[in-house]
């Protein structure tokens, strides 16, 4: 698979060379790790996070910020994406996370820019 990794800014983006590249796999790996550092290396620079049903837009930093004040509330345990679709520059998942005891749903949703794929928004409420 050739997959050409960009650092230039800060960002690590995945170009777009194999169309069968799943931007969701090393999404879920930080997920799963509780990693808020790693993981808002695929924000987008300003995104909506949605946490417990508290909404905000938020920059990449903020964004990190309140993903990893969460990560240090709910420990995660386990991240397993459930559902992928998308079209054109557009995809998203859902995601099933174990976290401190309890159960959340994810949602992300991704959109291409600069041959790269970033987290536009991300989601995430306790399971019913």
């Amino acid at each position: 698979m050739a997959l050409g990794f960009l650092f230039g800014s800060g960002k690590a983006s995945a170009q777009v060379a194999d169309r069968g590249y799943d931007v969701f796999i090393p999404i879920a790996k930080y997920i799963r790790q509780g990693d808020a550092e790693r993981l808002s290396a695929w924000f987008a620079d300003n995104l909506e996070v949605s946490i417990l049903s508290n909404s905000s837009d938020a920059s990449r930093n903020q964004a990190k910020q309140i993903v990893k004040s969460f990560f240090e509330a709910y420990t995660p345990r386990s991240f397993e994406i459930t559902h992928t679709a998308g079209r054109a520059n557009i995809k998203y998942a859902i995601g099933s996370l174990s976290a401190g005891g309890e159960s959340f749903g994810v949602t992300i949703f991704t959109s291409c820019k600069d041959n790269g794929y970033f987290i536009q928004q991300i989601k995430i409420d306790k399971s019913e």
